[in-house]
């Protein structure tokens, strides 16, 4: 029963540690927030808890991470949201299902395993909320031991088709560019060729992008 119980409340910390740093991301840290958000009768006392081990520090209604705390939510958010890239990318579950499997897998990943998910997804910036997936070893050193399951829409063998899953560009203003040409994430595009200029088709209408715009789009083949 002691190992239950200890178990229940390590994910009750997880819990508060992850949703601190999605709450940062929106300029929040408010102990209020959080003790309603978790909806769990246990949130005040653990945060108290969370306090005395050295994970956050608490100051009238605000919490805020420690270093120790740092890790272990920046860890808990990558996997999260790299584990809801694979179900709802690859495995193609709905969001919903998608984010209640990351919820439960996330406290086992090991760190091996997690680079290995981020490589197989090709280095993905957000989740599919949109969200950003803080940045691993192996993105840095974009590690090739495992075939990427998403590559840049340039590594296409011509004639092949891709769904479009995310678009990082190097510019904000080219994303309303591109969707207004319909290349958006979830298009399917047909890569008719690549030189002088890369030609894409979608829907049966023929569209030529450069290069550069070629390499900030990431695609699933289909076959």
């Amino acid at each position: 029963m002691g190992g239950v119980i200890r178990e229940m409340d390590n994910k009750l910390k997880d819990e508060i540690l992850e949703l601190l740093w999605a709450m940062r991301e929106k300029g929040s840290k408010s102990f209020t927030e959080v003790v309603n958000r978790v909806n769990d009768n246990e949130a005040s006392d653990t945060l108290r808890k969370m306090e005395k081990s050295g994970l956050v520090t608490i100051s009238n209604d605000d919490v805020e991470l420690t270093e120790k705390g740092e890790v272990r939510s920046r860890d808990l958010t990558r996997r999260h949201r790299l584990a809801e890239r694979l179900f709802h990318d690859v495995l193609e579950v709905g969001m919903e299902e998608s984010e209640e499997t990351a919820c439960e897998i996330e406290h086992f990943l090991s760190p091996s395993v997690t680079d290995s998910v981020c490589s197989f997804l090709g280095h993905p910036p957000t989740c599919p909320h949109g969200n950003p997936i803080p940045r691993g070893e192996c993105c840095s050193k974009y590690r090739n031991e495992v075939k990427p399951l998403v590559v840049q829409l340039k590594e296409l063998d011509v004639g092949s088709k891709g769904r479009i899953v995310f678009i990082k560009p190097s510019e904000n203003s080219r994303l309303e560019r591109l969707a207004s040409m319909g290349i958006v994430p979830g298009s399917v595009i047909k890569l008719k060729q690549k030189r002088p200029s890369f030609v894409l088709e979608i829907d049966e209408t023929a569209l030529a992008v450069d290069s550069l715009i070629a390499e900030e789009i990431y695609v699933k083949e289909q076959k």
